[in-house]
């Protein structure tokens, strides 16, 4: 892999350990080096995904209602470079371009998310309901079902109308539990007939923590030790809630599933014999993953949640635990409201336990679990600062969810890596080789006897990377955000995970490494392609900037000198890689 950026050290401890020290874990049979060739089993489903703030721009058109993000992300120093999800990718003008994308990708399925305030502007149903907004998510639907793609739709991807966040506080009242249930009932209406895989809520592990005790992310509050726990357990609720509605009212006749993506990082002890380290580890997966999955399976919080929060919240001199408590009642609501589960997984840390003091101030989410987080300095970090390609960790995820949660049926909804860098460039081998690991380690999962159905790439294209605006790229479509019509671009990546689908797999070494070396010769045309782009658009820049005298020499530099630089290194990186390839072979 060509080296894309120094090592991140931000947030996290660095440790250089040994990679070896988890073979020992109960349920990797392989070294972690060893690559598996096989097919994935009969019927398997490959898609992408999206969601909508993140893809569809359109803000404030058609009768849209402003959501916590666009509210968010219009606030000075909230985002990167103070970047908006406001034209975004422009999807919602673009259906019919990414449908086709999709087909030449030969998708089974296609992710994305519904905007609650395209649909019902205030939040409030009774208030009013968009028409048109039905029918943008109509066209899209008919649109994919007509070139023989899945509709695998998410309620809410974080876009929540920002009324309610006015009104009642958003996911810190309970109130948000019916009027995300009307939400859904409306969609289940209108696009149940068609729409088959119904995904509550995704990663509601960001939505709490992000959302409410560090503030982040939208709405931006920070309730330290508190904010997290009370919004999961509105939003856990709110997920049963649904689940029952779509249950009782509509399954009979639509014959659909509805489930929840969850995401979790694995967490791997970083010494296998010490029972403190192996202890911590535990926590760090229970405390994310487990902290919604158990509720759902089994109807409760995970029991080491419980006794440390209220152990902690005791020691800060509170009267009762900050985790909030489900009734009997409720547990056995909530308990089995999960017809599959959606995973979404990106990275693994090394785990080590690390007491942290309980301070008579409060407490917060991350220093309730009494560990630490590190990583090995070796392992490749492309992009965002906390993804780092660790792919063995990814096996050991999904036993996890086999081994405590009953081998339920799982759909992987979010797996892919970001490169974050000036000039994005399409050969984007690192992502073929994350692609390739990760996916294979999914493969002997199966292999395994984990009950994995389908699997989404994230994300069909460049996109709102959400408090990081523009700056990170998680596509396998770079979008050129610079030009208003956002054109597309197939990157190297593209080519490989087509192969992958029309496989169903790995079939052989000889024909994957194959498909490597045609991914990055096609992604050379594609190159010239987006460099030409790239020229047009800085002589129009010139010749702007050359009747505009009060233009200032930063404007010239960002509007010049870095579109000509990257041109160049689009060019060379292209030619550079093939010279590898070529020595390769």
């Amino acid at each position: 892999m060509l080296p894309r950026c120094a090592f991140s050290v931000c947030h996290v401890f660095v440790l250089v350990l040994c990679l070896s020290s988890a073979e020992d874990f109960d349920w990797t049979k392989n070294g972690h080096s060893s690559f598996h060739y096989g097919t994935f089993p009969a019927g398997f489903s490959w898609g992408a995904g999206s969601s909508a703030y993140q893809t569809e721009g359109a803000w404030d058109k058609d009768g849209k209602g402003l959501s916590i993000w666009d509210v968010f992300s219009h606030k000075k120093g909230k985002i990167q470079r103070n970047d908006t999800g406001d034209s975004s990718c422009e999807g919602y003008h673009k259906i019919k371009d990414d449908v086709s994308l999709m087909k030449e990708l030969k998708l089974n399925h296609y992710r994305f998310s519904i905007s609650w305030p395209r649909l019902i502007p205030t939040g409030i149903k009774s208030d009013h309901i968009n028409e048109k907004g039905i029918q943008y998510y109509d066209e899209l639907i008919n649109h994919l079902l007509e070139s023989k793609i899945t509709p695998v739709v998410t309620l809410y991807h974080w876009d929540l109308p920002q009324v309610l966040q006015e009104k009642y506080g958003g996911w810190q009242n309970i109130s948000m539990v019916n009027h995300f249930n009307e939400f859904a009932s409306l969609c289940f209406e209108r696009f149940g007939n068609r729409v088959k895989y119904w995904m509550t809520f995704n990663n509601p592990w960001s939505v709490a923590v992000e959302g409410y005790e560090t503030g982040e992310h939208a709405p931006g509050l920070r309730l330290k030790g508190t904010g997290a726990y009370r919004a999961a357990h509105h939003i856990i609720k709110a997920h049963a809630k649904v689940w029952h509605t779509y249950d009782t009212q509509w399954r009979g006749k639509q014959k659909g599933l509805v489930g929840i993506s969850l995401s979790g990082d694995w967490g791997e002890p970083v010494d296998i014999s010490n029972q403190k380290d192996i202890e911590a580890a535990e926590r760090y997966v229970q405390f994310f993953l487990g902290w919604f999955a158990t509720p759902i399976f089994h109807g409760d919080y995970p029991q080491v949640m419980k006794d440390f929060v209220g152990r902690k919240s005791v020691q800060q001199g509170h009267g009762t635990s900050r985790l909030p408590s489900f009734s009997p009642q409720e547990k056995s609501y909530i308990k089995g409201t999960c017809d599959f589960l959606g995973i979404g997984h990106f990275t693994t840390r090394y785990i080590t336990q690390k007491n942290h003091p309980s301070a008579r101030s409060g407490g917060s989410y991350f220093t309730d679990r009494d560990l630490a987080e590190l990583v090995d300095p070796r392992w490749p970090d492309p992009g965002s600062e906390w993804l780092y390609s660790v792919p063995w960790g990814f096996r050991r995820l999904l036993n996890f969810v086999k081994s405590q949660y009953g081998n339920p049926m799982i759909y992987v909804t979010e797996n892919g890596v970001s490169e974050k860098m000036l000039c994005t460039e399409l050969c984007d081998d690192w992502r073929i080789q994350y692609f390739k690991d990760y996916i294979n380690e999914m493969l002997k999962a199966i292999k395994d006897g984990v009950n994995v159905k389908g699997y989404t790439a994230w994300s069909l294209l460049d996109k709102f990377e959400w408090d990081e605006g523009y700056s990170e790229r998680f596509g396998l479509y770079y979008v050129d955000f610079r030009n208003k019509n956002k054109p597309r671009y197939p990157k190297a990546s593209v080519q490989f995970y087509k192969r992958v689908i029309s496989s169903n797999g790995f079939p052989n070494q000889r024909e994957v490494e194959n498909w490597r070396r045609k991914a990055v010769e096609t992604c050379s045309s594609s190159n010239q392609l987006l460099a030409a782009e790239e020229q047009r658009s800085t002589a129009a820049n010139i010749l702007r900037l050359i009747h505009d005298p009060l233009t200032s020499h930063m404007e010239m530099v960002t509007e010049i000198v870095v579109p000509t630089v990257c041109t160049l290194s689009i060019l060379l990186s292209a030619v550079f890689l093939m010279f590898l390839l070529r020595r390769r072979n």
